[in-house]
């Protein structure tokens, strides 16, 4: 249970960072927020995987695909994340 634990922490980890690097302009989210950002990534993957390819998610933990999948959904929750701040530091110089 503890390993598994790990494991979701350091694959949040990694998958948020590279989404991070992948869109442009500066985030000011913290160590902990990118670990978020990485485990909702990995949910939003996973789940938008299982709607397009049907497949089981009981074949494993640690796939390329669903490390793949994490990182896409990281970059789909980080844009939402960026378009959604955005917005609202603009209505708010207005």
């Amino acid at each position: 249970m503890l390993g598994l634990i790990v494991s979701i922490i350091i694959i949040g980890l990694i998958a948020g960072f590279i989404a991070r690097a992948v869109i442009p302009g500066k985030q000011s989210m913290s160590i902990l927020m990118t670990i978020v950002l990485g485990i909702v990534g990995s949910f939003v993957g996973g789940f938008l995987g299982f709607l397009i390819f049907q497949h089981d998610p009981m074949d494993g933990f640690f796939q390329p695909a669903g490390i793949i999948g994490s990182i896409i959904g990281a970059i789909i929750v980080l844009l939402i994340y960026v378009s959604v701040t955005r917005r609202s530091v603009t209505r708010r110089r207005s």
